[in-house]
């Protein structure tokens, strides 16, 4: 991530409030497509970005595509929605939303089937909306193997964290982003439900970030060992045992504090970029800032954004790029996945934006 502190980018962001409708409705769309497609990928979700996009902002199926995976991501946007709304609210945090928040995520309970060393075959059920029944841990990258707090313990764990949080945001003692941080990191170590505890996770920085007017982040899937990594060191200074993880203090963590505070003043200056920049040569996809080195980019992409249905002869005519050009440049944006052609009616998708 670029080295910029949080200060800086909090003073950019703010400096140029309040910022237009316009603006917020493009932030908006931006930010649903960037945090559901990342979040749930993070998990293993095979859909696209450009499938993600034409799901939530169009309702449409588009490609190929697990079923599931198709219903988990719109499941997500209505989690998304929810988690909004309830921040706006202002009320203190309760464990019932965090369980209605998983039952909208996963919707109904389903079983998981699985093959055991030796080939014996097992099965279970997931509860939406309901603590775990049965333990849960992971096995590291190192080969270790790391448990989450029992189910036993974990209604309790759940009930100090939560009252944790309500207190621990009156008294003030703690910046929105360490606040963030640390009910991240305890809950990460409850792990209180059988599966989705990632997205809830990432949904409840989110939250709290929204409630005292912060913009909201993306974790991106493409960084996802930097996440993982930065957790694994603040478990190797706080150790195995769950419920002291899920009572960790800020000093315990300081590798995730670190990360997380970075990942918040990288994602806020992008904000800040994505609202002030006015170089029509500057495009942005998944987060990233795309600066195309020939104007002709730019113009093959807004001529798809006003006519989606637009030949390579009628490319040529209209922009006065010859066609063997046109033609490096649509294999070049395909193979980058900023576009791509609707094999049904020849409609051109773009899913990259423009900075103006």
């Amino acid at each position: 991530m670029r080295a910029i502190s949080l200060k800086k980018a909090l003073n950019a962001w703010n400096g140029i409030q309040p910022i237009s409708d316009r603006d917020k409705e493009r932030l908006s769309r931006r930010f649903t497509i960037d945090y559901n497609y990342n979040s749930n990928h993070i998990e293993g979700n095979t859909l696209t970005y450009g499938q993600t996009e034409i799901l939530l902002l169009f309702g449409k199926v588009s490609g190929e595509g697990n079923l599931k995976d198709f219903n988990d991501m719109k499941a997500s946007d209505v989690g998304l929605k929810m988690m909004i709304s309830e921040a706006l609210e202002q009320m203190p945090l309760t464990q019932n939303f965090i369980r209605q928040l998983h039952k909208t995520l996963l919707r109904e309970d389903y079983t998981e089937y699985r093959t055991l060393p030796g080939g014996q075959q097992t099965s279970y059920t997931i509860h939406a909306g309901c603590y775990k029944t049965r333990p849960n841990s992971v096995i590291t990258r190192y080969g270790d193997r790391f448990d989450y707090a029992s189910p036993e313990e974990t209604p309790a764990l759940m009930s100090d964290l939560v009252d944790w949080y309500n207190e621990a945001e009156q008294s003030g003692r703690y910046t929105p982003v360490q606040l963030a941080a640390l009910f991240h990191y305890r809950y990460i170590r409850i792990h209180p439900f059988e599966d989705g505890n990632g997205r809830i996770a990432r949904l409840m920085v989110n939250y709290i970030l929204a409630k005292h007017g912060y913009p909201m982040i993306v974790v991106r899937s493409r960084k996802k060992q930097e996440y993982l990594e930065a957790l694994h060191h603040a478990d190797l200074n706080v150790g195995a045992i769950p419920s002291d993880g899920a009572h960790a203090e800020l000093k315990d963590i300081e590798p995730f504090l670190q990360y997380f505070t970075d990942l918040v003043a990288y994602e806020i200056y992008k904000d800040y970029e994505f609202v002030t920049c006015h170089d029509e040569n500057v495009w942005w996809y998944d987060g990233e800032k795309i600066e195309f080195r020939t104007p002709n980019y730019a113009k093959i992409l807004r001529l798809m954004r006003s006519q989606s249905v637009v030949t390579i002869g009628e490319m040529q005519e209209i922009t006065g790029i010859n066609s063997s050009a046109i033609k490096k440049l649509l294999s070049q944006l395909i193979e980058k996945k900023y576009i791509e052609k609707n094999p049904t009616d020849g409609s051109w998708r773009v899913f990259i934006n423009p900075s103006m």
